[in-house]
C-alpha cells in the first residue's frame, strides 16, 4: 500500500506542500479555513505526519533530553509528569535518561545523538567541559534543582532552576529554635549537591542567630538505606541524642521517620523532631504527617520552559532562577513554648499551612 504524503495532502485540499507542513507544525501560523481544509484531507487520505522528516527540514527535533537520577526519590516523579505535559503543550517531546551517579557525563554523549534541541538535567549535574561541549553545539541546557557551576568569567555558564534552598532551611531553624529545640541535628543528602549545602547553611545562619551550635551532622546522600543508616549512628549515644533533626529531603526524612519509631522506639515528635524538605505527596499521609518545606514544582517548571525556549529562540546568555519556597508545618515538630527554655518568644515567620 502506497504510503500517503504532504503532498497527496496538498493536491486533495488544493493547497501547497508548504501549508501542509505548516498545518502539522506546533506554533506555526495557518489560515483557520486552510487548516480546516488540510485536516479534513488528512483524516480522508489516512496521513500522518513525518517528525524526523519535518526535522531534517527545520532542523528542530522538537525534543528535549531529560536526564534525571535518584527516581526512587518521590519528588521526581511528580517533576517529570508536570515537565512533561508542559512540554507537550508546546508541542515538544521528552526523551528521558536515566544517570546512574549525579555526574551526567555519562549518558551525555548518547543525548547528542538524538538532535535533542535542548536537555534539562534534574538532579544531576555536567562537567564545566562538557557544559562548553552543548554551548558551542546551540543546545541550551538547563539545570533543574541544582545551582549552575560558576564559568571563570563570575557568569553562570549553564541555566539553572532551584527553590530559595538557603532561606528554606533558615524557615526550619527558625521554626525549631521557636518550639524549644536545643540539640537541632542536620542530616545531608549528597556532600557534592548544591542543594544540600545550600539547606543546611540555611539551618546554620538560623542556629547561629539564636546562638546554637549544631548539635549533630549525618549525611545520607539522598538514599533511603544510607539515611536510616546515618540516623542510627546519630542516635547511638542514648544520653546525648538531639531532639529535632532537620532532613534534605523528605525521600529520607521519611526513612528516618521509620528508623526512630520502630528500630530505637522513640516516639515522634515527644521524644525528636522531624523535618523534610520537598513536600512530596506521602509527606501529607496521616502515617507520616511530615513537617517541610514545599518546593513549589509548577513555578519551578515554568522557569525551565522560560529558560528553554529564550535560549532555543537565540538568547545564549546563561541565567539562574531562584523559586520561593514555603513551610508547611505538620505533625512531626513538638510544639512547646519558647519560654520553658528560658529563650525570649519568637513570632511565627509563616502562617501554618496545612493540605
Amino acid at each position: 500500500m502506497k504510503k500517503v504524503t504532504a503532498h497527496d495532502v496538498a493536491r486533495l485540499a488544493e493547497v501547497s506542500q508548504s501549508a501542509v507542513s505548516r498545518t502539522f507544525t506546533p506554533g506555526a501560523s495557518v489560515a483557520p479555513e486552510t487548516r480546516e481544509r488540510i485536516e479534513i484531507a488528512a483524516r480522508k487520505l489516512g496521513y500522518r505526519p513525518n517528525a524526523i522528516a519535518r526535522s531534517l527540514i527545520t532542523r528542530r527535533s522538537r525534543i528535549i533530553g531529560l536526564v534525571m537520577s535518584y527516581l526512587e526519590n518521590q519528588f521526581y516523579p511528580v517533576v517529570i509528569e508536570r515537565l512533561c505535559q508542559a512540554l507537550q503543550q508546546d508541542g515538544y517531546h521528552v526523551l528521558l535518561f536515566i544517570s546512574e551517579t549525579e555526574d551526567a557525563d555519562n549518558v551525555l554523549a548518547d543525548i547528542l545523538q538524538y538532535q535533542v534541541d535542548g536537555i534539562v538535567m534534574a538532579s544531576t549535574t555536567l562537567s564545566s567541559a562538557l557544559a562548553n561541549d552543548c554551548q558551542n553545539a546551540g543546545i541550551p541546557v538547563v539545570l533543574f534543582n541544582r545551582v549552575a557551576q560558576m564559568g571563570a568569567m563570575g557568569a553562570f555558564s549553564t541555566s539553572s532552576v532551584t527553590s530559595q534552598n538557603r532561606e528554606g532551611g533558615r524557615l526550619v531553624g527558625e521554626l525549631l529554635v521557636r518550639t524549644g529545640h536545643r540539640r537541632i541535628a542536620w542530616l545531608a543528602g549528597a556532600e557534592n549537591a548544591s542543594t544540600s549545602r545550600d539547606r543546611g547553611a540555611g539551618l546554620l545562619d538560623a542556629l547561629g542567630a539564636a546562638g546554637l551550635p549544631l548539635h549533630a551532622r549525618g549525611v545520607g546522600h539522598y538514599d533511603f538505606a544510607e539515611a536510616r543508616r546515618a540516623i542510627l549512628e546519630m542516635f547511638s549515644d542514648t544520653a546525648n541524642q538531639p531532639d529535632a533533626v532537620f532532613v534534605a529531603n523528605d525521600h529520607m526524612a521519611i526513612a528516618v521517620l521509620e528508623t526512630l519509631r520502630t528500630d530505637l522506639g522513640l516516639q515522634v515528635p515527644r521524644d525528636v523532631s522531624v523535618v523534610g524538605f520537598d513536600n512530596v505527596p506521602q509527606a501529607a499521609w496521616p502515617s507520616f504527617d511530615l513537617t517541610t518545606v514545599q518546593q513549589n514544582i509548577e513555578q519551578m517548571v515554568d522557569a525551565t520552559r522560560t529558560l528553554l525556549f529564550d535560549q532555543i529562540g537565540g538568547q545564549v546568555m546563561a541565567r539562574s532562577v531562584d523559586v520561593p519556597c514555603v513551610l508547611v508545618e505538620r505533625g512531626t515538630v513538638r510544639v512547646r513554648e519558647a519560654a520553658e527554655t528560658g529563650a525570649a518568644p519568637k513570632s511565627p515567620q509563616r502562617k501554618r499551612k496545612t493540605t
